[in-house]
């Protein structure tokens, strides 16, 4: 099922609330969001969705991976979507991929974007910190799945939310 997996609960104890709930989801800028999906996307096969969860959750992974199922990504033709989660009322945030990017990725390039986008949340550049991650969600999709030119946009890109 859903392989790859960035869970950032270990290092919240050490750096205490890093996604402001009360501004997180008002500074959001969808369309910036929303742009920056499309345009890495334009260079892969892979698809890339961000959900936003209004409500606690105690497993981010578990909820993620619910989301992506029912975001459709586990249909998507290549099985290669990238779901970054974030649950600012819990200050939790996963990143999950799809079969074909367990396969082709490490842990370490996800390890490393995860602190790069800790960084922008501690500083409440929340859509920064999610831009940061498409961004590097897109470029190592681009070069382990780059476009073929039959796949198309699958998914839609905009901010899923509950």
């Amino acid at each position: 099922m859903l392989a790859v997996e960035i869970l950032v609960e270990e290092a919240l104890e050490a750096i205490g609330e890093f996604m402001n709930p009360a501004t997180f989801l008002s500074r959001l800028d969808h369309g910036k969001i929303s742009a920056a999906i499309a345009e890495s996307e334009r260079k892969t096969s892979g698809e890339i969705r961000v959900f936003i969860s209004r409500h606690k959750v105690e497993d981010p992974r578990s909820s993620a991976e619910d989301q992506f199922v029912k975001l459709g990504m586990s249909k998507t033709k290549h099985r290669n979507g990238v779901l970054l989660f974030f649950a600012p009322l819990s200050q939790k945030f996963a990143m999950i991929g799809d079969q074909a990017i367990h396969e082709k990725c490490g842990q370490h390039h996800w390890r490393k974007l995860v602190d790069e986008m800790q960084g922008h949340l501690k500083r409440d550049q929340f859509t920064d910190a999610i831009v940061h991650g498409i961004n590097a969600a897109g470029a190592l999709l681009e070069t382990h799945f780059p476009a073929d030119g039959g796949g198309g946009n699958e998914l839609s890109n905009d901010v899923a939310e509950d």
